[in-house]
């Protein structure tokens, strides 16, 4: 809980990682969460009160409403604290989840990195989403931007990438990085200072030139500070600032988390599709299997993973770069009534129906190994040893996808 003007002001912390190391479920912990920082909003609000009616020399202070007080040393204004209730802001901790991201995004930091530099950008900025999304691939906001990169889907389709019901390229990490460098290139162009362009990323360059206008400057200390545009609220305000945090995490990870065991690259290769391909028929021609090709293709949405509809033809399909040997000849061989899938009715079968023959699951929200096996009637002991987790510690990530194995 903190100060949203003043962000040394913090008036208390809450723990919950008892909690969550618990036998809690994400959504009894979510609400445990949510009450239990209702009600200290609720108290320091009171405090605050008590404190602006006290005056400037209060007498018998509780050791913590003296420490709130004494935050205010120095700071003349008869209204402070008054001020202060409107000023009180929360914030989730990210450590773990920051912790994720950096491993996460050594996967796909060599080939964005490349981007950006055919792009005439600097790498540095390749490390923007972990500010954006904390690189979770299906990291989908409230107002309906999704990938990394938090697209918009108008935005996206502006920049090129394909925003549909079977295909969603905000959601491919190396897809959405080309759309993003070009993004970030207009922003830059438009507004002279990399601070601007990366302040932009949030809140438009439409509305960081208006700031600019305003305060006559392009010092982005001075536009954070005097600038007081109705929509450039606190993400905005402390954008840049955020950026050049998560820049100096990510490049000094081992003092901030200790040793990380960061995911390395896999070797794939891209090929573009001429014919439209049911996924389990080119998980085969590739050698793989469609989990492993769903997880290569986060752009690919349930209906083409589940396998109830075709791989549009014009895809580019990524697979491990051994499968792509020999690949283009194998597909052109066969017939066109075995690349496509053929749905027997005019609208797509029952989630139930579908995931009683589906071999891969996409992690949600809130999934849970027992859930995720009793909706495919088998055991928990078989999913996990066809996914290679040892220990029953073996947690699941939003966005991985399982094989789930044939039922005997």
């Amino acid at each position: 809980m903190h100060d949203t003007e003043d962000l040394d002001k913090i008036y208390s912390v809450l723990d919950f990682r008892s909690s969550a190391d618990g036998e809690l479920g994400p959504i009894a912990l979510d609400q445990l969460i949510r009450d239990e920082t209702d009600a200290e909003v609720a108290r320091i609000r009171a405090t605050l009160r008590r404190l602006d009616d006290a005056g400037s020399a209060p007498s018998g202070l509780t050791a913590d409403e003296q420490r709130i007080f004494d935050l205010y040393k120095g700071d003349r204004s008869p209204g402070k604290f008054r001020d202060a209730i409107e000023h009180l802001r929360t914030q989730r901790g990210l450590r773990e989840k920051f912790a994720d991201g950096i491993r996460i995004a050594h996967r796909y930091f060599p080939e964005m990195e490349r981007i950006f530099r055919e792009e005439g950008l600097p790498v540095e900025l390749t490390r923007l989403p972990l500010v954006e999304s904390c690189f979770n691939v299906e990291a989908y906001s409230k107002v309906g931007a999704a990938g990394i990169w938090q697209f918009m889907p108008s935005t996206g389709r502006l920049y090129a990438m394909d925003v549909n019901n079977l295909v969603d390229e905000r959601r491919d990490p190396i897809a959405s990085t080309r759309a993003a460098a070009r993004f970030l290139r207009h922003n830059y162009d438009a507004l002279g200072e990399w601070s601007l362009a990366l302040t932009a990323y949030n809140h438009g360059p439409a509305g960081v030139a208006r700031a600019v206008d305003e305060t006559g400057t392009t010092d982005i200390g001075v536009i954070v500070q005097r600038y007081r545009g109705r929509a450039f609220g606190f993400a905005s305000r402390n954008f840049y600032a955020e950026f050049l945090a998560a820049l100096d995490v990510e490049k000094y990870h081992h003092a901030y988390f200790g040793p990380l065991d960061v995911d390395t690259a896999d070797a794939t290769r891209v090929v573009p599709l001429d014919h439209s391909i049911g996924i389990e028929v080119a998980a085969r021609l590739a050698g793989t299997d469609r989990g492993t090709l769903a997880t290569m293709n986060p752009a690919l949405m349930d209906p083409v993973v589940d396998g109830r509809r075709s791989i549009p033809s014009g895809y580019a399909l990524r697979m491990p770069a051994e499968g792509t040997s020999g690949f283009g000849e194998r597909l052109a061989e066969l017939a066109a009534e075995q690349r496509v899938v053929r749905v027997s009715t005019p609208s797509a079968p029952s989630r139930r129906a579908s995931r009683s023959v589906a071999t891969a699951h996409r992690v949600g929200k809130g999934d849970t190994l027992s859930e995720i096996a009793q909706r495919y009637r088998v055991s928990v002991a078989s999913l996990r040893s066809a996914n290679g987790m040892k220990g029953k510690k073996a947690s699941l990530r939003r966005g991985q996808v399982l094989k789930i194995p044939r039922r005997t």
